[in-house]
């Protein structure tokens, strides 16, 4: 479903502790919403219920929960994080989406 790169697992990691989360029980939950340049945005947050209409995936030891109308939007995709001074912070390489912005945010399909 969604895949975890490394350097994005150690991000993951570090800031779910930061925010009083545990990494081996808490999840990463990543969604799509209305919005944005090009007319959907990602989500991504901390979380630590799962709801009746989430899926659950775990991918190089990140869980993380998917509520079900974002599923098909995110199939595929790659969470990477970019540090350093032109960083972006997480990225999301979603091979779903056929425009996205300058600054990666937000897609089309």
């Amino acid at each position: 479903m969604i895949k975890v790169h490394e350097t994005a697992k150690q991000k993951v990691s570090t800031l779910m502790k930061e925010e009083g989360y545990d990494p081996s029980r808490d999840y990463v939950r990543v969604g799509v919403k209305s919005g944005g340049c090009s007319g959907l945005s990602y989500e991504l947050k901390f979380d630590s219920e799962i709801k009746k209409e989430d899926k659950i995936y775990e991918d190089n030891q990140v869980k993380i929960i998917v509520d079900k109308k974002s599923i098909l939007y995110l199939a595929g995709t790659i969470l990477e994080y970019s540090g350093g001074l032109n960083g972006k912070g997480f990225v999301f390489n979603n091979p779903n989406a056929q425009r996205t912005c300058g600054c990666g945010e937000s897609f089309s399909l």
